[in-house]
Protein backbone atom coordinates (compact mmCIF):
# COMPACT_ATOMS: atom_id res chain seq x y z
CA UNK A 1 0.00 0.00 0.00
CA UNK A 2 1.25 3.47 -0.80
CA UNK A 3 1.17 5.09 2.60
CA UNK A 4 2.35 8.38 1.11
CA UNK A 5 -0.76 8.54 -1.09
CA UNK A 6 -3.08 8.57 1.92
CA UNK A 7 -0.83 11.02 3.73
CA UNK A 8 -0.88 13.30 0.68
CA UNK A 9 -4.68 13.09 0.59
CA UNK A 10 -4.89 13.93 4.28
CA UNK A 11 -2.59 16.92 3.82
CA UNK A 12 -4.62 18.18 0.86
CA UNK A 13 -7.79 17.99 2.95
CA UNK A 14 -6.13 19.74 5.92
CA UNK A 15 -4.99 22.65 3.76
CA UNK A 16 -8.22 23.00 1.74
CA UNK A 17 -9.50 26.29 3.10
CA UNK A 18 -13.01 26.10 1.67
CA UNK A 19 -14.06 23.29 4.02
CA UNK A 20 -15.26 24.02 7.53
CA UNK A 21 -13.21 22.51 10.35
CA UNK A 22 -16.11 20.14 11.10
CA UNK A 23 -16.17 18.87 7.51
CA UNK A 24 -12.38 18.50 7.47
CA UNK A 25 -12.53 16.50 10.70
CA UNK A 26 -15.31 14.32 9.35
CA UNK A 27 -13.48 13.65 6.10
CA UNK A 28 -10.17 12.99 7.87
CA UNK A 29 -11.96 10.58 10.22
CA UNK A 30 -13.32 8.69 7.22
CA UNK A 31 -9.84 8.59 5.68
CA UNK A 32 -8.43 7.13 8.92
CA UNK A 33 -11.05 4.39 8.85
CA UNK A 34 -10.39 3.79 5.16
CA UNK A 35 -6.66 3.32 5.89
CA UNK A 36 -7.44 0.29 8.04
CA UNK A 37 -9.66 -1.26 5.38
CA UNK A 38 -7.18 -0.56 2.56
CA UNK A 39 -4.40 -2.15 4.60
CA UNK A 40 -6.47 -5.31 5.08
CA UNK A 41 -7.24 -5.44 1.37
CA UNK A 42 -3.65 -4.77 0.33
CA UNK A 43 -2.52 -7.93 2.15
CA UNK A 44 -4.47 -10.11 -0.31
CA UNK A 45 -5.27 -7.89 -3.29
CA UNK A 46 -2.59 -5.24 -3.61
CA UNK A 47 -3.47 -4.22 -7.18
CA UNK A 48 -7.07 -3.56 -6.16
CA UNK A 49 -5.94 -1.53 -3.17
CA UNK A 50 -3.67 0.54 -5.42
CA UNK A 51 -6.57 1.16 -7.80
CA UNK A 52 -8.79 2.38 -4.96
CA UNK A 53 -5.99 4.66 -3.71
CA UNK A 54 -5.47 6.01 -7.22
CA UNK A 55 -9.12 6.94 -7.60
CA UNK A 56 -9.14 8.35 -4.09
CA UNK A 57 -6.19 10.57 -4.98
CA UNK A 58 -7.81 11.76 -8.24
CA UNK A 59 -11.13 12.43 -6.52
CA UNK A 60 -9.48 14.46 -3.78
CA UNK A 61 -7.49 16.40 -6.34
CA UNK A 62 -10.58 17.23 -8.37
CA UNK A 63 -12.62 18.16 -5.29
CA UNK A 64 -9.95 20.53 -3.96
CA UNK A 65 -8.95 22.28 -7.20
CA UNK A 66 -9.35 26.05 -7.25
CA UNK A 67 -11.18 25.91 -10.57
CA UNK A 68 -13.38 22.86 -10.34
CA UNK A 69 -14.45 20.88 -13.35
CA UNK A 70 -17.69 19.16 -12.32
CA UNK A 71 -17.33 16.56 -15.08
CA UNK A 72 -13.86 15.49 -13.96
CA UNK A 73 -14.97 15.37 -10.33
CA UNK A 74 -17.94 13.20 -11.24
CA UNK A 75 -15.75 10.85 -13.31
CA UNK A 76 -13.17 10.48 -10.54
CA UNK A 77 -15.80 9.93 -7.82
CA UNK A 78 -17.66 7.43 -10.03
CA UNK A 79 -14.35 5.64 -10.64
CA UNK A 80 -13.71 5.54 -6.90
CA UNK A 81 -17.11 4.00 -6.22
CA UNK A 82 -16.72 1.54 -9.09
CA UNK A 83 -13.27 0.45 -7.85
CA UNK A 84 -14.82 -1.12 -4.74
CA UNK A 85 -18.01 -2.65 -6.19
CA UNK A 86 -16.66 -6.20 -6.33
CA UNK A 87 -15.85 -6.03 -2.60
CA UNK A 88 -19.41 -5.39 -1.41
CA UNK A 89 -19.69 -8.88 0.05
CA UNK A 90 -16.10 -9.66 1.05
CA UNK A 91 -15.19 -6.19 2.41
CA UNK A 92 -18.43 -4.35 3.25
CA UNK A 93 -16.71 -1.87 5.59
CA UNK A 94 -14.31 -0.87 2.82
CA UNK A 95 -17.19 -0.22 0.43
CA UNK A 96 -19.08 1.74 3.06
CA UNK A 97 -16.08 3.96 3.82
CA UNK A 98 -15.30 4.60 0.16
CA UNK A 99 -18.92 5.41 -0.62
CA UNK A 100 -19.09 7.85 2.32
CA UNK A 101 -15.91 9.57 1.18
CA UNK A 102 -17.08 9.62 -2.45
CA UNK A 103 -20.34 11.26 -1.42
CA UNK A 104 -18.54 13.92 0.62
CA UNK A 105 -16.10 14.67 -2.19
CA UNK A 106 -18.91 14.85 -4.73
CA UNK A 107 -20.70 17.42 -2.59
CA UNK A 108 -17.68 19.64 -1.98
CA UNK A 109 -18.33 23.01 -3.54
CA UNK A 110 -20.79 21.85 -6.17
Amino acid sequence: MKKNTLEDIEEKIRTYNVLSEDKKSELLGLIAKLKKEIFKLSESKSEHAESILGFMERSTHEATRREKNPNLLKLSVDGLSESVKEFEISHPKLVEKVNNIAAMLANMGI
